[in-house]
Parts: C-alpha cells; structure tokens; sequence
C-alpha cells in the first residue's frame, strides 16, 4: 500500500493562476473566486500533485503525509 498526502491550499497566498489545476486535474479545481482547493483533502501520493505543488507560481500548495503529518512539500530549508 502507497502514501497518502493530505493537501492544503493557502487561499490567503492562492492568486488563481490555475496552474495546479492544468498540471493536475483531477486534484484540484478553482472555486468561483478563482481560488483553487483540492478535490479531496486526503489522497493517494502522485506525481501529477506534486508537480502542482511544485509548479505553483506563489507556493500556495502544502503536502504532508496523511497521519504522521512529514512535510512532503515544500521541502524544508
């Protein structure tokens, strides 16, 4: 059995570039603010989320592992 990620937008931070959304799909979507969530808080790990995380223009997006809570992105330092 894989990883699960819990995933979180800062929507203080979210500037509705809709960036994760292009990059991943079926993840993510923008609200009619253009603020963007996840479709599901908790998912299996992918690349196609981290690659949302990673290409957010604002790093809006935070990914943690789902019960011990290790910060999967972004990385620390």
């Amino acid at each position: 059995m894989g990883d699960r990620w819990h995933v979180e937008v800062d929507r203080a931070v979210c500037i509705g570039s809709g960036m994760c959304v292009n990059l991943a799909p079926g993840s993510f979507a923008l609200d009619t603010a253009r603020q963007s969530h996840p479709a599901a808080p908790d998912l299996d790990a992918n690349e196609e989320v981290l690659a949302a995380a990673e290409g957010c223009p604002v790093e809006a997006i935070a990914i943690r592992l789902t019960g011990g809570g290790e910060t999967v992105f972004p990385p620390d330092g």
